[in-house]
């Protein structure tokens, strides 16, 4: 380690130590990396009529101290949420990997896919194998306005074309950190979008709480100051160090007598606990701007499953499949007879001979079987 950047982390541990921050620093994948390096790694600005990034520190510094002495408000989980929630193991883990947006300040793509992905699994069950693409989101939607990897993007423009346009898998345009025309899509692209029903902007502790457990993961943005670069584990608290810009990342759990969000990061496992991190409720205007899907056009495929359960009621064409790997209960379409019996038929004869089914689900039906 270079001298300046050894007086560096000492300088950050000591101030850790003296202000009691309770978190620990030390070399990460990205603590050695030049000023420029590290600001590369960011990509969050206010957009157009938004706080700036100090006021909505001050914002949450100010809304934190009403939380804090308001004791009705911290008991304010009436609406049933645990007093902790980690998605990561919540009967399963619901989170996918930690990815690396790399020398691009793209964080704001990684940050909202992150949260859709959750989402997803959420819905289709934690086996659920998913991987959306940052750089269909960033290089095609973030590109058309305007946006790079120098200037970053929005949360809210990402949620809005996530939910007008979709984006594809990203086995169909594979992220490289780097500005691109969006030149990487591959064929097919376009017969593996994504698009969520709707978004919103969630304010104040309580509300992002009972969002999180109530529907998942969200995104949320923050400002970063030099120290952060340098963190280890523990409960983040700014402490000391230059400001070096604003970052998105999704918080997929929070701990209410810890008084802290537990964050998944981008830039690899390197950083902290293995690519996530814990911070204080109010640090850095972390609840300044947090944005979460209000629920994902449930299209897809299952494939290669067994059909466990059959059930009924005597309601016309309401019937229910069971299936294995983790999917769970899944209705059978019922636009008309003809295609209910059929379906239903099949299933039930995949269910007596033990073989395996592909179902084509649209708007959370069963809409086609195939059984082999």
């Amino acid at each position: 380690m270079a001298k300046e950047k050894f007086e560096e982390l000492k300088a950050i541990q000591e101030a850790i130590a003296s202000s009691n921050a309770g978190w620990e620093a030390g070399i990460t994948s990205v603590s050695e990396l030049t000023y420029a390096e590290k600001k590369i790694l960011l990509g969050y600005t206010p957009g157009p009529g938004d706080p700036s990034l100090e006021e909505q520190e001050q914002a949450g510094a100010a809304a934190l101290a009403e939380y804090l002495s308001d004791s009705s408000a911290r008991s304010a989980d009436s609406f049933g949420a645990p007093a902790a929630l980690d998605w990561r193991n919540n009967g399963g883990n619901f989170v996918t990997s930690v990815k690396n947006q790399g020398s691009c300040g793209s964080c704001v793509a990684f940050g909202t896919i992150a949260s859709v992905e959750s989402q997803i699994k959420i819905l289709r069950g934690a086996t659920y194998a998913i991987d959306l693409s940052e750089a269909h989101l960033f290089y095609c939607h973030a590109r058309s306005e305007g946006r790079n990897c120098g200037n970053g993007w929005w949360p809210d423009k990402a949620m809005s074309v996530f939910q007008s346009q979709g984006v594809t898998e990203e086995a169909y345009y594979p992220y490289t950190a780097g500005d691109q025309n969006c030149t990487g899509r591959l064929t097919g692209w376009d017969s593996r979008l994504t698009r969520i029903t709707g978004y919103s902007k969630i304010n104040g502790i309580n509300a992002i709480k009972e969002y999180v457990a109530t529907k998942g993961p969200v995104e949320a943005c923050f400002s970063v100051y030099n120290d952060f670069y340098s963190y280890r584990t523990g409960i983040y608290r700014h402490v000391s160090g230059a400001f070096l810009g604003g970052h998105c990342v999704c918080i997929v759990g929070y701990d209410t007598a810890g008084a802290y969000w537990i964050c998944k990061n981008s830039w690899g496992a390197g950083f902290g606990e293995s690519g996530y991190f814990k911070i204080a409720l109010g640090q850095c205007g972390i609840e300044g701007q947090v944005y979460g899907a209000t629920g994902i056009v449930n299209n897809y495929n299952i494939t290669g499953v067994k059909v466990q359960g059959l059930w009924a009621t005597n309601e016309t064409r309401n019937a229910w499949v069971y299936l294995s790997n983790g999917h769970g209960w899944k209705k059978i379409g019922h636009l008309n007879d003809t295609a209910f019996i059929n379906m239903a038929t099949q299933l039930a004869s995949a269910k007596t001979t033990n073989s395996n089914v592909n179902v084509e689900i649209k708007d959370s039906l069963i809409q086609q079987v195939y059984v082999f």
